[in-house]
């Protein structure tokens, strides 16, 4: 099952229809329509549907999912929206459907007339078989299975590629630079097109107000023109937002140019970029995605430890530089923050099945299966790599030589530290992240400081700094003191301070030895507490 839970429109429909929904994507102008296909490959549609985008054959609202006959059956590989908006869809077997709003012929069908029900658009495509679709605001593409682009409706900036600026109303092959050449992907900003070639080369058209085409001015471009300021760079992965463009390379280094008013560039600033720049270059891990959508001004990235970042426009506020979430996928960024909350892509179960090193090696933390080492804490087993353990830690790394005794034994005790806390350390170095209460962080605090871990006992030190409370704040504070933690030492002194009648009445402070009460008494009356 995809799961949709984090946008409102799918609270419509019930447990049981959640429970069949293999791909989904939410659209819309205010991110009220829906579309959804089953594992069976029956297609749902529901929502406001705006000039009949729903493809229902009619315009009709329905907060009942309705099913569409006519692509029932069919396994859907490509999805895109415009902002009408009108509906471009591609099965496996290579057919194009569109429908809804046609303004400017951007259905591809030679009118203007609204679609009110799925299309067969492949006829004018000479029959190539369509592998990628996307839509602009009123323009539409399609990449077919030989490496040709194809574009129509609205031109009045360009972003046809056809060297006019006339309205394009059927498909037409985008020719000029990109003769010769095989894309591999397209996207869409609002008026301006991008296409990514085989070889890593990356080709911009279209409106250039902003410097979307990164070409490192700001006219519009009527045929295709290289990113040169890329080259040298293999990119691999492209996307569009409203005005602004990022790009992934192979080597997973992210670049940004384009509109920048809300700080979607993630540069630190608002201003606009006309050339391609280099972002997120002090992330420790390499990013694997990137994310956007040419009805928001929101970016996403996801690194390969699993990490995902979010900027630019997010409910509303200005993000100017990327934020670490506590999401699991970029998808989430779009339905907590994206205005309006729409999906950046076609969601789909097919984006599960690779697992990046970081998530495989989190899948097999504490699996007996694959395991050839058990830690017995407290009379419990932890299961273990040895591999992992040498790479990610110097402790184990010593530890694991012919010489030590350790490294002959498949069980290994641990008298030191309780269950949670080693569980939680042997976690860390599968996984980058510690989930603990305050009062156990001390104890991996301690480990931490024993094992010579900076890393480990910096979050610590936040976990207990975002833990801390009035009955545990002396308990705390005689943790980093003993552990030599002197930015937490301070933290929990200032905190004790400022909620000195009521520390004083805990249990924890009378329950303190004598020396450190003593110390802590005289420390705060140097800090005037004690005055009147």
């Amino acid at each position: 099952m995809v799961d949709v839970s984090k946008w409102p429109l799918f609270s419509l429909l019930s447990t049981e229809e959640l429970a069949t929904i293999r791909q989904a994507c939410v659209f819309g102008t205010s991110a009220n329509e829906a579309i959804y296909i089953t594992h069976a490959n029956e297609v749902f549609v529901f929502g406001l549907n705006c000039s009949s985008c729903l493809g229902t054959g009619d315009n009709m609202s329905t907060i009942v999912a309705k099913k569409l006959d006519f692509l029932g059956g069919k396994k859907v590989v490509s999805f895109s929206y415009g902002s009408g908006p009108h509906i471009l869809l591609a099965t496996d077997d290579g057919q194009m459907f569109a429908w809804g709003h046609n303004g400017y012929s951007q259905l591809g069908n030679g009118n203007t007339n609204q679609g009110l029900a799925p299309t067969l658009i492949t006829a004018t495509l000479h029959n190539k078989k369509v592998t990628e679709v996307a839509c602009g605001s009123h323009h539409s593409m399609a990449l077919t299975h030989d490496g040709e682009v194809f574009a129509w409706g609205y031109n009045n900036c360009g972003q046809i590629g056809s060297g006019s600026t006339a309205n394009q109303p059927y498909p037409r092959k985008v020719t000029g630079c990109l003769q010769g050449k095989t894309a591999v992907a397209i996207t869409c900003g609002q008026t301006s097109s991008m296409a990514l070639i085989d070889n890593g080369e990356v080709y911009g058209w279209g409106y250039n107000g902003n410097g979307q085409l990164g070409i490192g001015n700001n006219g519009n471009q009527l045929t295709p023109c290289r990113l040169a300021a890329l080259q040298g760079l293999c990119i691999q992965q492209i996307v569009s937002g409203y005005g602004h463009c990022l790009a992934l390379t192979d080597k997973g280094l992210l670049y940004a140019w384009g509109a920048n008013t809300y700080g979607q560039l993630g540069t630190g600033n608002k201003s606009n970029n006309l050339t391609p720049l280099q972002i997120m270059a002090d992330k420790e891990s390499r990013i694997v995605e990137v994310a956007a959508c040419h009805s928001t001004h929101t970016s996403a990235a996801k690194t390969q430890s699993g990490q995902v970042y979010m900027w630019g426009q997010c409910r509303g506020q200005s993000i100017v530089l990327p934020h670490l979430t506590h999401f699991n996928n970029t998808d989430d960024v779009f339905a907590c923050f994206a205005t309006p909350s729409v999906m950046w892509r076609l969601m789909s179960m097919e984006h599960d099945d690779f697992m990046t090193v970081a998530e495989a090696l989190r899948k097999e933390f504490d699996s007996p299966e694959t395991a050839d080492l058990k830690f017995s804490v407290d009379g419990k087993y932890i299961h273990v790599h040895k591999a992992v353990l040498k790479i990610r830690c110097e402790h184990f790394r010593s530890m694991f030589r012919s010489q030590w005794s350790e490294d002959q034994q498949e069980v290994i005790e641990i008298g030191q530290f309780s269950y949670p806390v080693y569980k939680s350390f042997l976690q860390f170095l599968y996984t980058d992240t510690v989930e603990l209460p305050p009062e156990d962080a001390i104890g991996l605090l301690d480990l931490a400081t024993s094992y010579c871990e900076n890393r480990l006992k910096r979050l610590c030190q936040q976990i207990i700094m975002r833990g801390i409370t009035v009955e545990n704040a002396f308990t705390l504070l005689s943790a980093a003191i003993r552990y030599d933690a002197e930015d937490l030492e301070e933290f929990c002194f200032r905190f004790c301070v400022n909620h000195l009648t009521q520390v004083t009445q805990t249990e924890a402070f009378w329950q303190t030895d004598g020396a450190m009460l003593k110390e802590f008494i005289s420390r705060a009356s140097r800090c005037g507490a004690f005055k009147n």
